[in-house]
């Protein structure tokens, strides 16, 4: 059964180009070549909810499992430290459309 890493944090002040050039040169291609898919992004405008939200797919929770207990998922996790804080994740079984 697929399934979906559901992550959240908030951007540091100050960091918001540091934080979107890691994004899109370092983050996405790392959990692609950790065979993991980037499923959604969503950006919380106003409210009292993380900044970020992040969906990413595995094929099912064995090969999940497996990249979250990586050195290769270490180093890209910490890197992402530097940019943001109040970092959060939940697995989920993977289903259609916007999922919390």
């Amino acid at each position: 059964m697929a399934v979906k890493l559901i992550m959240t944090w908030d951007i540091l002040p100050a960091k918001e180009q540091e934080y979107f050039e890691y994004m899109v040169r370092e983050f996405i291609p790392g959990i692609q070549k950790l065979g993991l898919e980037p499923a959604d992004a969503w950006f919380t405008v106003y409210g009292d909810q993380p900044q970020i939200m992040t969906a990413i797919r595995s094929a099912n929770l064995k090969v999940l499992q497996q990249v979250l207990n990586s050195s290769e998922w270490e180093r890209i996790t910490a890197q992402l430290l530097d940019f943001v804080e109040e970092l959060n994740y939940k697995i989920v079984e993977d289903r259609p459309g916007f999922q919390l």
